[in-house]
C-alpha cells in the first residue's frame, strides 16, 4: 500500500475542501501504555492542522479500520519539538506537540515518512510565528471533528496533570490485540528511569538563571589587562559563565604538543575579571590545540552540577594540524542538560563549503562518553550522547563566515554609512542557514554591532595590511532550546590586543529545578506498579536478517546496512553486542554497530547501523590476506538470549595498505591483480604472478609509483599554494585520487586541489604495511636524534626500497619548504607532521595513562620531529 493509497483512504473521511497531504506512523505515549497512531497533515485553503488518528492496521487498507482521535490546530497556540530526552529506543525520534493546555508525546522511527512529517512541522511552525507570532487562530471547519479545546483533551495529557495516573491498570485488551504495548520490563533500572523521564515535568519546576556566554580569537596574543570590559560589564553577576577562545597559542608548541603557555595565563586572566559580585568555580575547561573552553559556575550552584563531560573535535588536516575544529562541554544542571561548544570553523571567503562540512563533523562526531559528577537525584548517565541530546545548546566560536560579493572599500564604506543592514544581506552564515545548510534548529539574536574582524591590533582600526581583508562578523553566538531568553547581544571594541574583538552574550534561561519530595513520591509510585507487572512478561525479540553480506568494500570509504531488530514480546528488551571469549572488542576492528546497545520498547523495532569503514589501520591486513571481511556478532538480551549474527564483505583491495616492497614490483594498477596474485605480492612470491603484472625480469622501480604520482600531482599544482599541508582536502577529491591510483583511470591526473593531493599522500603513507622507518629500527633512530652525523648513519642502513623512499619523501620536502615564503609551511610543523609517518610506534605501544604517559608521548614526538628535521632541512652531502 503506498502513501497516495493511504492518503487516498483517509480523504474519504473527509469533507471538501479540506485535504490530507502528508502522514506517518507513531506511537502516543501516555502513562504506561504506548498505543499505535496515524499522524496526518490536513489543509483547508490556508489552514493546517494535525489530525491523529487510529486505525485497525497499519499501514491503512481500508476506510472502515479508521477512526479520527482529535484534530488539532496548527495555530499561534501550536508548538513542536524534537524531545531527545525520552531515549528509550536506539534512534527513536520523538515529537512533542503542544496545543494550548494540552500535550502529546509521540514516539517514531526514523524514515522518509517521519522525516517528510517533521520538516513540514518544523515548517509551518517557523510560518506562523512569522505571521501570527502567538496568536490562536480560530478553523471552525475543525468543529466537526472534534477538535480539541484548550479545556478539553481527548487523548493528549493536561500539563496540570498529576500522579495519581499511575494508579490506572494496563489494558491489557489492547495489549493483547497489539493495540497498545505496556511499557515495563525485567530491567528494572532501565524501566524506572524510563518512566522517570516521562514523569520529569511533574516533579521539576522551571526557575530561570542567567548565563553569560563569550568568544574571542585572541589570535596567539598574551592578555594585556583585565578583562572586565568584556566578562563583568553588566549590573548583576551572572549565574553560570561560558568563555571560549580561540587561536589561543599560534606558537609551533601549541599545534604540535600537548602544552601551552597561553593557556594558564587566559585562564587567570578570566579568573581574575570573573563578576565581582560573587564568587565563581571552574566546573571544567578542555582545549583542542588553539581553541579553549572555560565553563564557571556560582559556588552556590555547584552541587547541582553533574553528568560532566568533554569532547574535541579536530577538523584540520587528518584530524592533526591546521587548529581548526571544536570542542565541548555539557552537564546536567538541575534537572536540564546543557551542552556549549566552542567551534574554530575553516578560514578565508571562498571557503563557505569548507566550513558547512567542518560545522558537520563537528555535529557527527562530538561524542560525550565519559561523565564526571555523577548524583544519585540526576538520572544517570548511559551509552553516548552527542551534541542533538542535550535540552540547551550555546554554540560559539570563530565561525568565520565572512561577506560575499563586496569587497574591502564597498564593506567599509557602508560601514562609515552604519549600514549594517545591507552588510548582513551578504552574510554567508545568513545565507547558509537560510539554505538549511548550517545550523538548522538554532536561533541568533539580531546584531546591531559592527563587525568582529579584521582590526588592526592594538586599535579600532579597519586592517591596513597587505591582504586587508574585508570586515565581517566571524564571532558569533546561537542557542537552541526552550525557555531561552537573549538579553544583550554585543561586541566589545576596547578590548584591542587581537585582530578580533570580543563577542558576548546574555540569556535567561529555564532550568528544570527538582522538587525532592514531588520526585520521591512519583518514584515510590512507579516501583508499586512496576513489582506488579514486572513478572507479567517475558523479552522476546526477532532480527530480520542474520547474515549481512557487503559487496565491494572499498579503503576509507564506509559501507552500512540496516539491521531491525524488532521487539515482538509484550516488555521491554534491552540488547547489547558483547565481547567473544579472548575478543579485545565485540566485533572486528573494520566493524561497528551503532547503537551497539539500546532499549527497545513492545511492539516497536531498532534499527541498527552496521558499518564496515576500512582505514589506515586495517587495509594491510586485509591487502596481505591476514584478515578477510569476516565475523560475527554476539547480540546479548538482558535477561534473554543470545543471537548469533554473520558478517561478510569482498574488499575492493588498494594501493593503500600494501607495503612498499610490493608496490615497488608492481607495474600495473593493483586493480589489474587478482585477490589471490595481491596476497603472493605481499608475501613475497612473485614467481607465482605474472611477468606483465610485475615485470620480474628488469629491476624494480626506485620508489612506487604511486608515491611518485602523488608528489609529481603536487608539484604540477604548484608548491606555493598557501596553508600547503595544513588545510584539509575534501573528501569526494581523496576518493577520486584513490580510484586514479588504483585503477590507472582517469589516464589524466583527476581534477583535484592541492590541498587534497596532500591529504592523499599523508594517508597513503600512513597506510602502508610497515612504515618507511621499519619497526626494526624505530629504537635506533629515536636514541639518535639530537645527532644529525648518527641519524644519518642509521639512515643510510635502512633497507634499500625503505632507503630510495625515504631519499625521495625527504627530497620532496625539501622542495616544499623551498616555497615557504607563499605557502606558510614551517620545516619544524612540517617535520612533526611526517615524523609520525616515517616513524610510526610500533603494534603494542602502550605508554599508559596519566601526567607521566602525557610527557612520556610528548617527548617521544620531540625526538620523531627532531630526527626527521635533520633531513629535510639539510642536503644529504651536508
Amino acid at each position: 500500500m503506498t502513501t497516495a493509497d493511504q492518503l487516498a483512504i483517509v480523504n474519504r473521511l473527509l469533507h471538501a475542501p479540506e485535504e490530507a497531504y502528508t502522514l506517518a506512523q507513531a506511537g502516543l505515549v501516555v502513562d504506561w501504555v504506548k498505543s499505535k497512531r496515524l499522524l496526518v497533515l490536513v489543509r483547508c485553503v490556508k489552514d493546517q492542522a494535525l489530525f491523529i488518528l487510529t486505525s485497525q492496521a497499519y499501514p491503512v487498507t481500508n476506510q472502515q479500520d479508521l477512526a479520527i482521535d482529535t484534530a488539532i490546530p496548527i495555530d499561534g497556540g501550536f508548538k513542536f519539538d524534537l524531545d531527545s530526552g525520552h531515549n528509550s529506543g536506539p534512534d527513536a525520534v520523538y515529537i512533542t506537540v503542544t496545543s494550548h493546555r494540552q500535550k502529546f508525546l509521540f514516539e517514531m522511527l526514523p524514515g522518509y515518512h517521519t522525516q517528510n512529517l517533521v520538516s513540514e512541522l518544523y515548517r509551518l511552525t517557523e510560518n506562523i510565528s512569522k505571521q501570527q507570532g502567538d496568536s490562536v487562530s480560530s478553523l471552525p471547519w475543525l468543529g466537526k471533528y472534534k477538535a480539541p479545546t484548550p479545556d478539553s483533551s481527548l487523548t493528549g495529557q493536561d500539563m496540570t496533570e498529576n500522579v495519581d495516573g499511575l494508579a490506572d491498570v494496563v489494558p491489557r485488551m489492547d495489549i493483547a490485540t497489539g493495540a497498545a504495548q505496556p511499557i515495563v520490563g525485567r530491567d528494572r533500572e532501565s524501566v524506572v528511569i524510563y518512566q522517570m523521564s516521562t514523569k520529569e515535568d511533574q516533579f521539576t519546576d522551571v526557575q530561570s538563571f542567567t548565563f553569560f556566554v563569550g568568544t574571542w580569537n585572541v589570535n596567539g596574543q598574551s592578555p594585556d589587562g583585565t578583562l572586565e570590559d568584556w566578562l563583568a560589564t553588566d549590573e548583576e553577576a551572572p549565574d553560570l559563565y561560558a568563555i571560549g577562545f580561540q587561536e589561543l597559542d599560534l606558537s609551533k608548541e601549541a599545534f604540535v604538543f600537548l602544552e601551552s603557555v597561553k593557556e594558564e595565563e587566559w585562564i587567570k586572566a578570566v579568573q581574575v575579571s570573573l563578576h565581582k559580585k560573587a564568587n565563581y568555580v571552574l566546573v571544567k575547561h578542555i582545549r583542542l590545540v588553539g581553541m579553549m573552553l572555560l565553563v564557571y559556575t556560582k559556588v552556590e550552584h555547584q552541587d547541582f552540577v553533574h553528568n560532566v563531560s568533554v569532547d574535541t573535535v579536530g577538523t584540520g588536516i587528518m584530524g592533526k594540524l591546521g587548529n581548526k575544529g571544536g570542542v565541548g562541554i555539557r552537564l546536567r544542571f538541575h534537572a536540564t542538560d546543557l551542552c556549549f561548544v566552542n567551534s574554530h570553523l575553516a578560514a578565508h571567503t571562498e571557503e563557505f563549503e569548507r566550513r558547512n562540512q567542518d560545522y558537520n563533523d563537528i555535529c557527527s562526531r562530538m561524542t560525550f562518553t565519559q561523565y564526571e559528577r555523577s548524583c544519585s537525584e540526576s538520572l544517570p548517565m548511559f551509552g553516548s550522547k552527542r551534541i542533538k541530546d542535550q535540552d540547551c545548546v550555546f554554540w560559539l566560536g570563530d565561525l568565520n563566515y565572512r561577506l560575499n560579493d563586496l569587497d574591502c572599500t564597498e564593506v567599509k564604506d557602508l560601514l562609515a554609512e552604519d549600514n549594517l543592514a545591507s552588510l548582513q544581506e551578504n552574510d554567508q552564515f545568513q545565507q547558509q542557514r537560510h539554505q538549511r545548510k548550517v545550523f538548522v534548529g538554532y536561533e541568533e539574536g539580531a546584531i546591531t554591532f559592527r563587525p568582529t574582524y579584521k582590526y588592526d591590533p592594538g586599535t579600532n582600526n579597519w586592517d591596513t595590511s597587505e591582504k586587508s581583508r574585508p570586515p565581517a562578523w566571524t564571532d558569533r553566538i546561537l542557542w537552541k532550546g526552550e525557555n531561552i531568553q537573549q538579553t544583550v547581544y554585543r561586541s566589545h571594541e576596547k578590548l584591542m590586543v587581537s585582530d578580533h574583538k570580543p563577542v558576548s552574550s546574555v540569556f535567561n534561561a529555564g532550568v528544570k529545578v527538582i522538587d525532592r519530595v514531588k520526585r520521591q513520591r512519583i518514584k515510590e509510585d512507579i516501583m508499586k506498579k512496576l513489582d506488579m507487572l514486572e513478572n507479567d512478561f517475558l523479552p522476546q525479540v526477532m532480527v530480520d536478517n542474520t547474515d549481512v553480506i557487503y559487496d565491494n568494500v572499498r579503503f576509507i570509504e564506509p559501507c552500512t546496512k540496516s539491521l531491525a531488530i524488532a521487539n515482538t514480546g509484550q516488555v521491554p528488551v534491552t540488547f547489547e553486542f558483547i565481547k567473544k571469549p579472548g575478543e579485545p572488542s565485540y566485533a572486528r576492528p573494520w566493524l561497528s554497530a551503532e547503537p551497539s546497545s539500546g532499549f527497545i520498547m513492545p511492539g516497536e523495532k531498532a534499527d541498527v547501523v552496521m558499518e564496515i569503514y576500512v582505514d589506515k589501520k586495517t587495509a594491510h591486513s586485509l591487502n596481505s590476506g591476514q584478515d578477510k571481511l569476516y565475523d560475527i556478532l554476539v547480540l546479548h538480551l538482558m535477561g534473554g538470549k543470545d543471537i548469533f549474527i554473520t558478517v561478510s564483505g569482498t574488499y575492493t583491495k588498494s594501493c593503500f595498505g600494501c607495503s612498499i616492497e610490493a608496490l615497488v614490483h608492481l607495474t600495473v594498477p593493483i586493480t589489474e591483480l587478482s585477490p589471490g596474485q595481491i596476497v603472493s605480492l605481499e608475501n613475497g612470491e612473485r614467481e607465482k604472478l605474472p611477468v606483465d603484472k610485475t615485470d620480474s625480469a628488469k629491476e624494480p622501480y626506485p620508489v612506487p609509483k604511486e608515491l611518485w604520482f602523488l608528489c609529481d600531482v603536487m608539484t604540477s599544482l604548484g608548491l606555493s599554494h598557501e596553508n600547503l599541508f595544513l588545510q584539509p582536502g575534501l573528501r569526494s577529491e581523496i576518493l577520486l585520487i584513490r580510484d586514479w591510483l588504483d585503477t590507472g583511470l582517469p589516464i589524466d591526473r583527476p581534477n583535484v586541489s592541492i590541498h587534497s593531493a596532500a591529504e592523499a599522500l599523508l594517508i597513503f603513507l600512513e597506510s602502508l604495511r610497515e612504515p618507511i622507518v621499519p619497526y626494526s629500527m624505530y629504537s635506533r633512530c629515536l636514541e639518535c636524534s639530537g645527532n644529525y652525523l648518527q641519524c644519518k648513519q642509521v639512515a643510510s642502513q635502512l633497507p634499500t626500497h625503505h632507503k630510495h623512499v625515504f631519499d625521495y619523501l625527504t627530497a620532496f620536502l625539501r622542495e616544499v619548504i623551498l616555497h615557504s615564503a607563499q605557502n606558510g609551511i614551517d620545516p619544524k610543523i612540517l617535520a612533526t607532521l611526517f615524523c609520525s609517518l616515517f616513524l610510526r610506534d610500533p603494534p603494542g605501544t602502550n605508554l599508559g595513562s596519566g601526567l607521566r604517559a602525557k610527557t612520556n608521548q610528548q617527548l617521544l614526538e620531540r625526538r620523531k620531529a627532531a630526527f626527521i628535521y635533520h633531513f629535510i632541512v639539510n642536503e644529504p652531502d651536508d
